[in-house]
């Protein structure tokens, strides 16, 4: 059986698709914010809002979340939702939606009635204590009933986790945070965590790809962002995550 022709590099992609960012306040968040919004790469770059945000870039807009309940046109063709536990702490950030990630069904479910026909969900965690099998599947009952709203295209991409600033951190965390850096020797070089700003730019592309990608779910292991994020040519790099998003 002949391998499914892959999609054309991202950069060659016209600039029909308008994108949403559902969790800009955080660090990776902020980053694919602004990844998105270089010029070309989408028509529209909107980000989910929970309190008023002047919009004052060209190609920006802020969406307030009950905007998704009565929309009165699709607010988006693609949704990029990243869940993440780092959040910038001068308090400037929580203008921004951050998603819940046990309420992520419910959420999709109200991208997809709001016209979203392509969602990207980053979800950060720790390699070591995930086990392989579930590093290219699902990990819970909450991204099975995802992945059943049936998009036209769907991606899970597993982000290895870097560390929190010990800032802010509660003594649990602290003493969680110590207890899994003592595991980072167990943790595969592929494995480990990618650069924000480099993965901010996968993902941007991974959401470009898509609409020449056939239609279906996908779950990227991090060892394929990882390997992707290792080429030094942006083409390079494409042409992995395309190859990794043409695997059924």
């Amino acid at each position: 059986m002949s391998a499914a022709p892959l999609p054309p590099p991202a950069r060659c992609l016209a600039p029909r698709e308008r994108a949403l960012v559902v969790g800009a306040g955080g660090v990776l968040g902020s980053a694919l914010l602004a990844e998105a919004l270089v010029a070309g790469r989408f028509a529209q770059v909107a980000a989910l809002v929970a309190a008023p945000l002047a919009a004052t870039l060209e190609g920006f807009a802020a969406l307030p979340e009950a905007a998704l309940d009565a929309p009165a046109a699709p607010v988006a063709d693609i949704a990029f939702v990243v869940l993440e536990r780092d959040r910038h702490a001068n308090g400037r950030d929580d203008a921004f939606v951050r998603p819940d990630p046990a309420q992520l069904p419910a959420l999709a479910a109200r991208l997809q009635a709001a016209g979203v026909r392509r969602l990207v969900v980053v979800v950060p965690h720790a390699p070591a204590l995930l086990p392989a099998a579930l590093a290219q599947g699902f990990a819970s009952q909450t991204e099975h009933a995802v992945a059943a709203l049936d998009f036209e295209h769907c991606v899970f991409l597993r982000a290895a986790q870097g560390a929190t600033p010990e800032a802010g951190r509660s003594g649990v965390e602290r003493l969680v945070g110590w207890w899994l850096s003592q595991l980072r020797w167990m943790i595969p070089a592929p494995q480990a965590a990618v650069r924000t700003v480099r993965l901010a730019q996968l993902v941007v592309a991974i959401g470009r790809l898509l609409p020449a990608t056939a239609p279906g779910t996908r779950v990227l292991a991090p060892e394929q962002l990882a390997d992707a994020a290792r080429e030094p040519d942006e083409n390079q790099a494409e042409i992995k995550l395309a190859a990794a998003l043409a695997r059924r």
